[in-house]
């Protein structure tokens, strides 16, 4: 904040919020996404203009562009329905579009239908969301532009350019199969090493930061080996293999919490040795790996050495335990559930029918306003809210905010273009310089995918109409209109949408605790699998709760100022779960167990948290006792549920 006031004068430094929106978030550049978005919309426009149908070529381009949009899977196996089945959906949006264009009321009741079913499918998962979006967008695009040939051309070229990107990304299976699956399991690992490395730092934020990159890159590797293992109905060795080292490494994790809770570091051989595993892991090396560790000599130091070996022989075993290749995670995020499940799940849930009514409505209100005031190019006022209103896209408030920015950013570039570049082939090598913009700006942020979106559709726009700079004003009229719809109906009229979940999900998060303790330590504790399921999911659920955090901070006040507020108290339940996974880790090795008393107070305790943290209410009404043995193994667990009701306490 120091430099930030150096660079602004006071009274005029920008607001938090806004400051966040803007930030770039840090990402590695994906180089094969960026040469594929380059070949996969340049190549179709060079084949159209190459056969006289410059049209067909765009709009092939434009179906290339839905599928770089979509192409966000590592792994090969998962590309495929994240590419495919965007593509197949976008195929039917387009024709209802192009059968309802110039229908007027018609087409708008059709678009805004298709707006409901498009926003409750979105609420399945990510290819499924993936779907929702390509079907609205081809709608949209069908119903407010006219579609050269036969209607079934339009489809044909859109998917055959979206299939295009797939059968792109699939060219090095046959020399990488299984490769980016290992990746994923070692780059887990060295998350795993970083984590150790920081419990003897001394840097409380560090660990904190290190902990939540590892619960995100167990979510990640468990999605993608689970979702190709359940594909190959467990047949496949080298899954299985991959998960039986995933599953090996979640003891070293469990014994992390304990190690920093002990007050003594772990000596860097440690984190050291983890790294070697992962080295292996990436090479697929089956083999002898020493491991140069220190003798153990507290029951912190055992836990954590016994577990680095037996991850040491899994990752060196040639043959696979069956005991080790149990699902220690339950069902993944990102894997998808069986058509029937999911479509009865969809018409069932209010949180569908909600999302995907808020969608209708904004649709429907910019369908109706273009049809009785004359806009030009006003499909994209209808596009414009389909980007900025999806559920999974993070904030309603920012994503209206960072479109406008960025398709003023992204405009600035078009003018440039459609001034100074003549049409035709010179059109070719154009997009082979802005079309991988694509790829390396999206993980930026939303406002430089937009920036770097907005001049590939216009180069493209301008090939089917040819309005050359006049498309500049209207698109940027249009988006103004489309984030101006989002705001007001969509996110101003619908209370859920500005006030934070944070709260709520804490709330859940430590009710989970505390169930999380009775199957840990009590009379009915349930086994070792099952715990770890436990809590992976706890985990997953904190990883959750940051990230609705984060999404909160970027709204403006009184939200963000909420949210902010909710910080301390969400570092405190994370070091909760920490404090039992360390109870048990402890209780495994050597210490006395809790006794069943001391147990249920402390779930007790739990429950009262919890029950506080929902009702935003103080907590010096709790009367349950904190006290308890000094050298109980919960005695540390005790101390954190003290400070997170101090922290929860007003005053």
């Amino acid at each position: 904040m120091g430099r930030m006031s150096r660079e602004f004068p006071i009274g005029r430094t920008p607001p938090d919020w806004l400051v966040r929106n803007l930030r770039a978030q840090p990402a590695p550049v994906n180089w094969p996404a960026v040469a594929r978005a380059a070949i996969a919309i340049a190549l179709p426009l060079a084949i159209g203009l190459a056969a006289g149908r410059p049209a067909y070529g765009a709009l092939a381009a434009m179906g290339a562009l839905n599928g770089v949009i979509s192409d966000t899977a590592a792994a090969y196996r998962v590309r495929i329905p994240t590419i495919a089945i965007p593509q197949l959906f976008g195929a039917v949006g387009v024709t209802v579009g192009a059968l309802v264009y110039g229908h007027g009321w018609v087409a708008v009741a059709a678009v805004t239908g298709v707006a409901l079913v498009s926003g409750m499918i979105s609420t399945i998962g990510a290819v499924a969301s993936a779907a929702g979006l390509v079907l609205l967008l081809t709608c949209v695009v069908g119903a407010g532009l006219p579609m050269p040939g036969e209607w079934w051309l339009a489809p044909l070229l859109m998917s055959g350019g979206g299939l295009l990107v797939l059968a792109l990304a699939l060219l090095a299976w046959p020399l990488r199969s299984g490769v980016p699956e290992r990746a994923a399991v070692a780059d887990t690992y060295r998350a795993v090493a970083e984590l150790l490395a920081a419990g003897g730092s001394g840097s409380t934020p560090a660990y904190d930061d290190a902990r939540h990159a590892v619960t995100q890159s167990l979510n990640q590797s468990y999605d993608i080996v689970l979702a190709h293992r359940a594909r190959h109905h467990g047949r496949s060795p080298e899954l299985a293999r991959l998960l039986a080292q995933l599953n090996a490494i979640t003891p070293v994790v469990e014994a992390a919490p304990a190690a920093r809770l002990s007050g003594s570091p772990l000596p860097p051989e440690v984190p050291e040795a983890v790294r070697h595993l992962a080295s292996a892991v990436e090479s697929g090396y089956t083999g002898p790996i020493g491991l140069r560790l220190p003798t153990p000599t507290t029951e912190t130091a055992r836990a954590v050495d016994h577990a680095l070996r037996h991850a040491a022989e899994v990752v060196a075993g040639r043959d696979v335990d069956p005991r080790g290749t149990d699902d220690r995670l339950g069902r993944p995020a990102a894997l998808s559930v069986r058509a029937a499940r999911a479509a009865r799940d969809v018409a069932l849930s209010a949180a569908s029918w909600r999302y995907g009514l808020r969608l209708a409505l904004c649709i429907g209100i910019a369908q109706a306003l273009v049809s009785l005031i004359p806009v030009p190019r006003s499909y994209w006022v209808a596009l414009t809210i389909t980007f900025v209103l999806k559920p999974d896209f993070g904030s309603v408030f920012s994503r209206a905010l960072l479109r406008a920015l960025g398709t003023v950013a992204g405009l600035v570039i078009a003018a440039a273009v459609l001034a100074e570049v003549p049409r035709g082939w010179w059109d070719v090598p154009v997009l082979l310089l802005l079309a991988p913009l694509i790829p390396a700006f999206t993980p930026r942020g939303y406002g430089y995918q937009t920036a770097a979106i907005t001049p590939v559709i216009l180069l493209l726009s301008d090939v089917l109409n040819r309005a050359g700079t006049a498309l500049l004003l209207p698109r940027l009229v249009d988006s103004l209109m489309g984030c101006a719809i989002a705001l007001v109906a969509g996110y101003l009229l619908w209370p859920e949408s500005w006030h934070t979940r944070v709260g709520d999900r804490l709330a859940d998060a430590v009710q989970d605790t505390a169930r999380y303790v009775e199957g840990a330590f009590g009379p009915d504790a349930v086994d070792p699998p099952a715990r770890a399921r436990m809590r992976r999911r706890l985990y997953r659920n904190l990883s959750a709760i940051r990230t609705e955090f984060q999404r909160a901070l970027t709204e403006p006040p009184p939200t963000g100022r909420r949210a902010a507020a909710w910080w301390p108290l969400v570092v405190a339940v994370e070091r909760i779960v920490d404090a039992t996974t360390a109870a048990r880790v402890r209780v495994k090795h050597g210490a006395t167990p809790p006794s069943a008393a001391e147990v249920t107070q402390v779930a007790r305790q739990l429950r009262e948290l919890a029950q506080g943290v929902r009702e935003a209410e103080t907590l010096y009404e709790v009367r349950t006792d904190l006290t308890g043995p000094a050298d109980s193994v919960l005695e540390p667990l005790r101390q954190e549920v003290a400070a997170a009701r101090a922290i929860a306490s007003p005053h």
